[in-house]
């Protein structure tokens, strides 16, 4: 720090630079007739002194020694000691700072004396009165520190006090704890015992009373055998009148199945009659789903905003499928079980089109999927379409390899991209349109890099994503696409 003089020529005299204050204004005191410091201004204390904190918790810990539970007592010195401690690294603290005040008043009253030889007349009177001001700060600071060093002295002393008397306690918390310990186990080791003579006794009674209770069903079996030989055509006029029973249940099971097929039929004739879009496609897996208009009051696709969206099970709430802005959509694994909806808005006016059931499981997709899963690893060929969101001019073959830890996409020697799997990565049906939707897949193996994929066939891109996500959660990550982590 550098402090410039008072003009006195055109010299300018710097103090030491090494100087280090511990706050940013100057002591406040006040000033008697013969410049003494009769009192310095206190500032706010901040509640009462550590001094005094622990003077009052030792003082509640003598109170309450007699009931407490040893255990308790052990914890209650073990925060003691912790506050001792804090206070003894409080004292190193502001011996520190008295040093840094000793060092400091000193080297003021170097450049006060430096000063007072090269002035004259008043300003010399100024000079002096000043270092008389800084020998008393001095003064006052031996004094702080006396009281400082017997503070120290007195936590010293308590945290040794402290230390011995959490040694203690911790042995008292063994003691008991073994003595506890051995208690237990005795106490065990005669409930066991107990549970053995219960079990036997037990064990003996149940095998008499099954013996007895097979001989009196052997009984009753026996009475009602003598009794249906004597009422022998009753018993078949039962037996004709349960067989009637049943051909009438039959008869009415099949008729109340046409009922609902004629009722489901008629009423999807009338919503196609009011409709103006339609769903068209096998709701199931490898399938296509096409938005198509059925009216010529139907405004054209192209004008239209779409957005497909996901019924729970119970069709109690939607949830809308991120990217699928389309007329065209494939149904990944993801959406098996589930309706799905399409929203069509154009000019303000908005149209809800809904699959005719939830979709259905590919029928060979299990078979296929536990081919895959006795391999250790598997490698699918594709071709990328996209690249970061822009189209990929190459159409050349590309491995895409799925391990248990992590998925590549590579062609010859050359890696594309490697990653294992993480919270960053995504993995979805391809939700962008075209022809190829059922067989392509969107990958995101880090943020900034994202390909489309399109496989041989549908079956290997659903498979792809059923191995990956199942590979992907035996190292507790969910692989899913942007939004669709709740549905796992």
């Amino acid at each position: 720090m550098t402090r410039v003089s008072p003009e006195i020529g055109d010299e300018v005299w710097t103090v030491s630079s090494d100087v280090s204050f511990r706050s940013n204004q100057f002591p406040k005191y006040k000033l008697g007739p013969n410049n003494e410091i009769l009192e310095e201004i206190k500032e706010e204390i901040k509640g009462p002194p550590l001094k005094e904190v622990v003077l009052n918790e030792t003082n509640q810990l003598t109170e309450q020694h007699k009931r407490l539970s040893v255990r308790d007592l052990a914890s209650k010195f073990d925060k003691n000691l912790a506050a001792a401690a804090k206070l003894s690294e409080e004292a190193k603290i502001k011996e520190v700072a008295s040093l840094d005040g000793h060092v400091l008043l000193k080297k003021l009253r170097d450049a006060l004396e430096y000063l007072k030889g090269r002035l004259a007349g008043r300003n010399k009177e100024d000079v002096e009165r000043a270092i008389s001001l800084v020998e008393a700060l001095a003064v006052k600071l031996t004094q702080k520190e006396g009281e400082l060093i017997q503070e120290k002295f007195e936590v010293k002393k308590l945290v040794n006090f402290l230390k011995q008397a959490s040694e203690d306690a911790k042995k008292l918390v063994n003691q008991e704890k073994s003595f506890a310990c051995a208690e237990i186990e005795s106490a065990r080791a005669v409930v066991q015992r107990i549970g053995e003579a219960l079990d036997e006794q037990e064990r003996n009674q149940s095998s008499g009373k099954q013996q007895e209770l097979e001989e009196l069903v052997e009984e009753v079996q026996e009475a009602r055998r003598i009794r249906l030989m004597h009422q022998p055509r009753k018993v078949v006029d039962m037996e004709h009148e349960l067989r009637e029973l049943r051909l009438q249940i039959r008869e009415k099971c099949t008729i109340s199945v046409n009922l609902q097929n004629q009722l489901a039929m008629s009423m999807k004739a009338d919503e196609n009659t009011s409709r103006v879009y339609e769903i068209s496609g096998s709701e199931s897996l490898s399938s296509i789903l096409r938005i198509q208009p059925c009216s010529n009051d139907a405004i054209d696709l192209a004008k239209c905003s779409i957005q497909w969206y996901r019924l729970s099970p119970q069709c109690s709430r939607r949830e809308p499928i991120l990217g699928a802005h389309k007329c065209v959509y494939a149904p990944e694994p993801i959406d098996v079980g589930r309706v799905l909806q399409a929203d069509i808005t154009s000019n303000g006016l908005k149209v809800t089109i809904t699959t005719n059931g939830p979709i259905q499981q590919a029928s060979e997709l299990a078979s296929y999927l536990e081919t895959l899963l006795r391999k250790p690893n598997n490698d699918f060929s594709v071709v990328i379409s996209q690249m970061n969101g822009r189209n990929y001019s190459s159409h050349s073959a590309h491995l895409f390899h799925i391990g248990k830890t992590k998925i590549k996409l590579s062609r010859g020697w050359i890696t594309k991209a490697r990653d294992s799997y993480s919270r960053s990565m995504q993995l979805c049906g391809f939700r962008g349109g075209g022809n190829s939707a059922a067989k392509s897949l969107f990958w995101q193996s880090r943020k900034g890099q994202s390909f489309v994929l399109v496989f041989e066939s549908e079956r290997e891109r659903n498979g792809a994503l059923v191995l990956a996500r199942k590979y992907a959660s035996d190292c507790n990550v969910l692989l899913a696409g942007p939004d669709d982590d709740v549905l796992l």
